[in-house]
């Protein structure tokens, strides 16, 4: 079979996306373009409201504005194409849109990783050592936890692209996705991928697992902390101060493990797009509800947003 290295070739590939069912594309489409409104608007009109009430002007809010940038930036690598293809019949990418994508989603995915861990370690110094977290979340510390997020993203996203870039492809060049995600790329190579798996799951492993483990250490410490809270009220308002921060983690963490933390030989083309759409598309979809919603602070912002928008 002759073998064609698509580093070297417009050729590029066809996604099939979540359904070749042509009778299923026009109401995919009207499904997808509505929660990418809903993701857009949500997320927009959190920013604004932190943006524009000097109460929320704090760490927290800093970091969730910034993770609803991240949001929106996110689904905007994947949903437009996406829906594009939903009317296509071609339904190609061109190699370099699908380094390109590929590229980005990584990299926005990842920065998300690394604020929700930054968002854990802002709740665990609120909770466990409040007298001092004008000191450690002051907005210098803030920047720099931000700008590390996303150089460690970008790098990771960079290594993962030449990595990729280095496969070749056979006369099989459609991907059974809805976008150029990296394990169906590696079950479509005919390279000898095993040595690139490896390499995947080791990296995926400290760029991940990382933020994770640090999100998992921030809540134990936060649990062990508010035990010792005497009154139940103590104990409530402590931890109700995570719980939107906590859904949201557990929304993200969840369907990302399911799909990257598996070897290839159990990788599952159905499965695999449904856990996707859930962190992909649903997540950043509900985050602003989750953060709006559960949250006294972020209601207000909004109602004062609203009242000067028709003021």
């Amino acid at each position: 079979m002759e073998t064609k290295n698509y580093s070297s070739s417009t050729s590029g590939f066809i996604l099939l996306g979540l359904s070749s069912n042509p009778q299923l594309q026009k109401p995919l489409f009207a499904i997808f373009f509505i929660m990418y409104l809903l993701t857009a608007v949500g997320n927009v009109l959190i920013i604004l409201a932190i943006y524009s009430d000097p109460r929320l002007h704090t760490p927290m809010y800093f970091f969730l504005s910034n993770l609803s940038f991240m949001d929106i930036c996110f689904t905007t690598v994947i949903v437009p194409k996406m829906l594009v293809n939903f009317l296509s019949e071609t339904k190609v990418i061109s190699y370099v849109g699908y380094l390109v994508q590929m590229y980005f989603f990584m990299a926005f995915a990842n920065t998300d990783s690394y604020l929700l861990a930054s968002m854990a370690i802002d709740r665990l110094v609120a909770i466990c050592n409040p007298l001092h977290y004008d000191v450690v979340m002051k907005p210098w510390h803030c920047l720099l936890m931000l700008m590390g997020s996303c150089s460690i993203s970008h790098l990771h996203s960079l290594f993962r692209v030449l990595l990729m870039s280095r496969l070749s492809f056979c006369a099989s060049h459609v991907i059974k996705h809805f976008f150029c995600d990296t394990q169906p790329v590696l079950k479509l190579s005919c390279s000898d991928t095993s040595s690139s798996q490896m390499v995947v799951m080791t990296e995926t492993l400290a760029v991940i697992v990382t933020p994770f483990l640090c999100i998992i250490f921030s809540y134990l410490r936060i649990i062990v902390t508010v035990l010792r809270i005497p009154s139940a009220a103590g104990k409530w308002k402590a931890f109700s101060t995570c719980g939107s921060h906590l859904t949201v983690v557990v929304l993200f963490y969840g369907s990302v493990i399911y799909v990257y933390f598996r070897p290839l030989s159990m990788y599952s083309v159905m499965k695999d797009r449904v856990a996707t759409v859930m962190y992909t598309v649903v997540t950043p979809m509900l985050n602003p509800f989750i953060y709006s919603l559960r949250n006294k602070d972020m209601k207000r912002g909004l109602k004062k947003l609203r009242d000067r928008i028709y003021s």
